[in-house]
């Protein structure tokens, strides 16, 4: 059974209201293009995505970000890295500069435009495909350890899990008879999750993709390309590999070896970091939960997630966390 959730932290208007078709085509016209009045909405949440077609020339992409999410500093760094890997040949899609510039502002609107690539979902039970996608991580990272981000944030327990609990706990989010459970065993998944970065040790970090499932990796004919650097950030490299791989812990070692066999041909990777795989995951969960509470106010979200809220959502994630805290008990994977 559903219950009303508490709104007390939905205060002013959503973060779309404003963009108007008409604002839409208004703010893509300030970059140069010409659009002939046609867009089609694209999978986003966090962001408002759309593909433009124009008088002349070819379709492209304008994404319109979430207003207050990052500031101007952090998308240009965003830019700035996305241009560096292709400048050194690293198939992701960067921004167009236009009009002298990557970043446009339109009416309290910041947006960028990109080419559009097309693409398939790549096939990770392939093991040619996970060494080639490999291959290609692996020179993303070269390029990432090469210099370092200064405003983009950094990936960690605090960011992550500490305040997600935070987050959560703070709304009237979780239902009253499974708080105490939740609260519990969101305690002993942080907890667990520092101890794992203790175990890992002084591991470097740098400029990553942050969030590289597979969703964010199209392939074509010439191989993968890489998009969608909105959760650029600092952190392990380890961060950028283990959402490609899935299945027990024995799955996962064979993905994980095919994986490297390609990435280590450009960048060493540190064994220690195979002990933040079930760590990240975990982040990777309060994260997710704590999204969807933030985003609330965004009529996209309750439409998108009717089931956030519930109880059946929430003994779902208490179930999840539990199995999470057993899972960063065990040995760390093992890869030849």
């Amino acid at each position: 059974m559903g219950r009303m959730i508490d709104r007390r932290q939905d205060t002013g208007p959503a973060p779309y209201d404003d963009l108007t078709p008409e604002h839409l085509l208004d703010a893509i016209e300030t970059t140069g293009l010409r659009p002939d009045g046609r867009l089609l909405a694209l999978n986003s949440y966090e962001n408002r995505v759309y593909q433009v077609w124009q008088d002349e020339g070819p379709v492209v992409v304008a994404k319109f970000y979430r207003p207050g999410r990052w500031s101007d500093a952090q998308i240009l760094e965003e830019h700035a890295f996305a241009l560096e890997l292709a400048g050194h040949e690293v198939p992701v899609v960067a921004p167009l500069e236009l009009a002298g510039h990557t970043l446009a502002h339109h009416r309290g609107f910041r947006l960028a435009v990109y080419p559009r690539r097309g693409g398939r979902a790549p096939e990770l039970d392939d093991p040619a495909v996970l060494r080639w996608i490999g291959r290609f991580l692996g020179r993303l990272h070269l390029v990432g350890a090469a210099s370092s981000f200064t405003t983009r944030e950094t990936l960690g327990v605090t960011e992550l899990g500490d305040e997600s609990r935070a987050t959560l706990l703070a709304g009237d989010w979780i239902p009253p008879d499974l708080l105490p459970a939740w609260r519990s065993v969101a305690d002993m998944a942080i907890d667990a999750a520092h101890a794992a970065f203790q175990r890992a040790g002084d591991v470097r970090t740098l400029r990553l993709h942050g969030d590289c499932h597979a969703g964010n990796i199209l392939w074509t004919d010439d191989g993968p390309h890489f998009v969608d650097l909105d959760d650029a950030r600092t952190g392990p490299a380890i961060q950028d590999l283990w959402m490609l791989l899935s299945g027990d812990r024995f799955e996962m070692a064979a993905q994980l070896r095919e994986v490297l066999a390609g990435y280590e041909t450009f960048y060493r990777f540190d064994r220690r970091e195979l002990a933040l795989v079930e760590a990240l995951r975990t982040l990777r969960l309060l994260h997710y939960s704590a999204w969807i509470a933030r985003r609330w106010g965004d009529p996209a979200f309750p439409a998108a997630f009717p089931w956030f809220g519930t109880g059946r959502y929430w003994q779902d994630r208490v179930l999840e966390l539990k199995e999470q805290v057993a899972a960063m008990s065990e040995e760390a994977l093992v890869v030849d």
